[in-house]
């Protein structure tokens, strides 16, 4: 039998590191790395404790005369983070977390810039308003961070869902109504008396509000999570609940309806709760994201208003100054600053 002169393969070897070969068309990528990492982090023992379905999206930029990221080293990372910054902790925090991890990636990659988000579903028992009987509510929390020369930017944010009654439907139904009244024989006074006795009707969207804030580099305070889901729900006209008995159903509803507010009022809420609680104390970097959508029941559309930009620039809108100079900087510009 004829014998070969090949090497047999030597799995002791080191292998190529292909992804630091230089690639044949030389030129940086923006971002690069892995999205809809799923992970169910667990906080706190026994009857306190709490669990999030985290999802997470890890990206860092590529050098040119690099072929690839070790894709494997994302999640070795994550995993390492959580135990870090999750499981010594007594509270999750999106954005520690999301900081955590982009620092990280962007020293084990060798990336000039790594960025990572992270969005976490949680529930949470709260009194139904009136019978007091608990009701668990499913809520979102945010984290995005992104790790450069300059630092690590952190956004927090979070997601509820409301109710908003419609206040222009409402005022044509008070103006029909005033009217009929007014046909059989009430007087002024009397139809006032009526209007603050009895909620005039209205249509009801069910009402999705989403709150960022972005701290800057070297900020170390913190943002409680808790406080912008308050901020977020009381913006719109009523909270809901997933049970109710029927003393809460028409306190939700008549509350909604002695609060009529727009899509265009949610935001302007938002942005006016979080200047208030934390204007002072997060300095003019600080980053602010407003975003409500409504689903209406009498169209087939939905509607959406947004507000963003600088915390310092809203609150000097908020007060009446340069109105028509007013800059809605973008999320992205905010991290990415130039």
């Amino acid at each position: 039998m004829a014998t070969t002169s090949s090497t047999p393969f030597d799995k002791t070897a080191p292998r190529r590191d292909v992804q630091s070969e230089k690639p044949r068309v030389t030129a940086t990528l923006s971002r690069v790395g892995v999205t809809n990492v799923e992970k169910i982090v667990r906080i706190g023992s026994g009857d306190d404790q709490n669990f999030f379905h985290a999802k997470l999206d890890c990206f860092v930029d590529l050098a040119a005369a690099q072929k690839g990221v070790h894709m494997s080293r994302f999640e070795e990372v994550v995993n390492e983070a959580i135990e870090e910054v999750v499981l010594g902790g007594e509270a999750f925090r999106a954005e520690l977390l999301a900081g955590r991890l982009a620092e990280i990636i962007r020293e084990r990659q060798g990336g000039a810039r790594a960025e990572v988000s992270i969005e976490a579903r949680y529930p949470e028992h709260k009194p139904a308003p009136v019978s007091g009987v608990k009701t668990q509510e499913i809520y979102t929390m945010f984290g995005k961070a992104v790790a450069s020369a300059r630092g690590t930017r952190r956004l927090v944010g979070v997601q509820a869902q409301g109710m908003t009654a419609c206040p222009c439907a409402q005022d044509l139904v008070a103006e029909r109504s005033h009217a009929r009244l007014t046909e059989r024989g009430y007087d002024e006074s009397q139809i006032v008396e009526i209007f603050e006795a009895v909620p005039v009707a209205t249509h009801n969207q069910r009402g999705l509000a989403t709150l960022h804030v972005g701290c800057p580099e070297g900020w170390e305070g913190t943002i409680d999570a808790a406080r912008l889901l308050q901020i977020a729900e009381s913006s719109m006209s009523s909270e809901i609940y997933e049970l109710m008995k029927r003393s809460d159903e028409v306190e939700v509803v008549e509350k909604a309806h002695r609060n009529p507010r727009f899509v265009e009022d949610c935001v302007r809420e938002m942005i006016s709760g979080v200047v208030a609680e934390f204007g002072d104390s997060l300095g003019a970097e600080a980053f602010v994201f407003a975003r409500q959508e409504n689903l209406e029941t009498i169209h087939q559309h939905n509607v959406v208003a947004e507000r963003y930009g600088l915390i310092d620039e809203i609150a000097a809108e908020l007060r009446g100054e340069a109105l028509d100079a007013a800059r809605h900087l973008t999320l992205r510009e905010w991290l990415d600053p130039r």
